[in-house]
């Protein structure tokens, strides 16, 4: 691959059934080190249950908006210009926690879990997969999933999940 510019509009997009994605550099683009996308959210979304992934770490920069994240145990909030680090083996979940739109860029390291996004928007959105559908899914890509997090994240930080398409 030769240098390139990614634009503003350039780049497939889909809905993951709560966020956003726009895929701007994959894997075989980067030689395997890192895919980068960007994951648009509306207002209170929550992005996705508690998870962990056992492959890659996530870095989220904050673009647009205010975003919260729970780490561990531990919550954080991003502002433009912020970085959250997620990392392998880590329990973790991130929202908007505004009442505007939020934008971020997602480094995730190494690369390949970007193709589970685009398994998620080609079935749909992880809401319009049946249970077995998104467990099977998960699994291929060394993801662990707490689907039973969602009413408590969206209780707790005043959420909704599914968001909606921006």
């Amino acid at each position: 691959m030769g240098a390139r510019v990614v634009g503003p509009d350039d780049g497939n997009a889909g809905f993951l059934g709560s966020i956003g994605v726009r895929f701007m550099l994959d894997g075989p683009e980067s030689g395997g080190g890192f895919a980068l996308v960007e994951h648009p959210m509306s207002a209170r979304a929550l992005a996705a249950p508690l998870h962990r992934h056992s492959r890659e770490d996530e870095y989220s920069y904050v673009v647009e908006g205010r975003v919260g994240a729970l780490l561990g145990e531990d919550v954080v909030f991003g502002e433009p210009g912020d970085l959250i680090f997620k990392p392998r083996g880590q329990w973790h979940t991130f929202w908007n926690a505004g009442d505007e739109p939020a934008r971020l860029l997602e480094i995730i390291s190494p690369a390949g879990f970007e193709r589970y996004f685009a398994e998620l928007v080609e079935g749909g959105g992880s809401t319009a997969l049946e249970p077995e559908e998104r467990a099977a899914l998960a699994a291929r890509y060394g993801l662990e999933v707490d689907p039973q997090s969602v009413s408590e994240l969206v209780s707790r930080f005043g959420l909704v999940f599914p968001g909606e398409p921006l």
